[in-house]
């Protein structure tokens, strides 16, 4: 006979460390900071060709000199002309005048001769329409999240469908900021790559414990005799086999995808494809772990605030 995992006796064990996530990780952007990318904080994006074999930091030390400007800089390939590109962000606190980035060119290709170096484009970006893209990102999510409580409310009305909805959403807020965890610790800059993984992941998270509370539906007419945390933890041990091996899957191939931009030193998409590793794994966590036995206890301070409030009428006759 398979043994039930006891997921929900050992809720408070995963609320502890889910609590601790969280705390950790507020502690550490309020010490170190939130790195912000150059889409929500404005800024330069100057983008070179050359040909041969370049020193990028020399490359990046006489830039920086010659606009007089902190910068990062990042190779990269052009798709289509296959030409070597590096690219520099400039950061919003520096304008970068049309004679200054033309004095820059001049300067580099003395410096590199060999390099023919030459500025393929040179763009402004907006932190207010940034901002604005980080808004309305927010306020898509706070709609998903509403919407998903409705639906989840209509779909299981016969087992509490209104607590089962803001439940599933609260672990769905959990995966959002083990999200954010990632990039705060990692040092990895919020940009649209962040608001992907969040939107992606809010998808995955929230069809695995849709599974699972289908599943405690089912077992809540089959088995009536059983308690509440009984039939959750049943339900979730049902549908642990087929949320494991979907996650399997999908980390495997998000892990190929990182090595592959590791190889080929695509920071953009490592920085979208390791977020949703972590994300993916969170998913499953929050789902068998966080979810469910958030909804049991819920369900046990109903019943136990009932019979707080029948108790009360017969203490007061007495």
């Amino acid at each position: 006979m398979k043994r039930n995992l006891d997921i929900v006796g050992k809720k408070k064990i995963f609320f502890a460390i889910s609590s601790l996530i969280v705390v950790f990780t507020v502690v550490f952007a309020l010490i170190f900071g939130v790195k912000m990318d150059i889409q929500f904080t404005g800024g330069s994006i100057i983008t070179y060709s050359f040909d041969g074999e370049l020193d990028e930091s020399a490359f990046a030390k006489e830039l920086s000199a010659a606009l007089d400007a902190q910068l990062k800089t990042q190779l990269s390939e052009n798709t289509v002309t296959k030409k070597d590109n590096i690219i520099a962000t400039l950061g919003a606190k520096k304008n970068v005048k049309a004679d200054k980035v033309e004095a820059a060119l001049q300067t580099l290709q003395e410096k590199f001769p060999d390099n023919n170096i030459q500025q393929e484009s040179i763009n402004s970006v907006s932190a207010s329409m940034g901002s604005e893209f980080f808004i309305k990102c927010i306020a898509a999510v706070a709609v998903g999240a509403i919407l998903m409580i409705l639906y989840i409310a209509f779909r299981f009305r016969k087992i509490g469908g209104w607590s089962a909805g803001v439940m599933s959403v609260v672990a769905l807020m959990h995966d959002v900021f083990v999200i954010f965890a990632v990039f705060v610790l990692c040092r990895i800059p919020l940009n649209d790559s962040f608001i992907a993984v969040v939107l992606t992941i809010l998808g995955y998270s929230i069809n695995a414990t849709i599974v699972i509370y289908d599943r405690i539906r089912e077992n809540s007419r089959i088995h009536r005799s059983m308690s509440v945390a009984e039939r959750v933890n049943l339900s979730i041990n049902q549908t642990m086999t087929r949320t494991v091996n979907t996650t399997i899957t999908t980390v495997t191939a998000m892990v190929i995808v990182c090595i592959i931009a590791l190889i080929y030193g695509v920071d953009s998409i490592f920085t979208f494809a390791f977020p949703m590793i972590i994300g993916m794994i969170s998913g499953l966590y929050s789902s068998v772990c966080i979810s469910g036995p958030l909804w049991v206890t819920w369900q046990e301070h109903k019943a136990k605030k009932k019979a707080a409030e029948k108790l009360a009428p017969k203490a007061k006759k007495k």
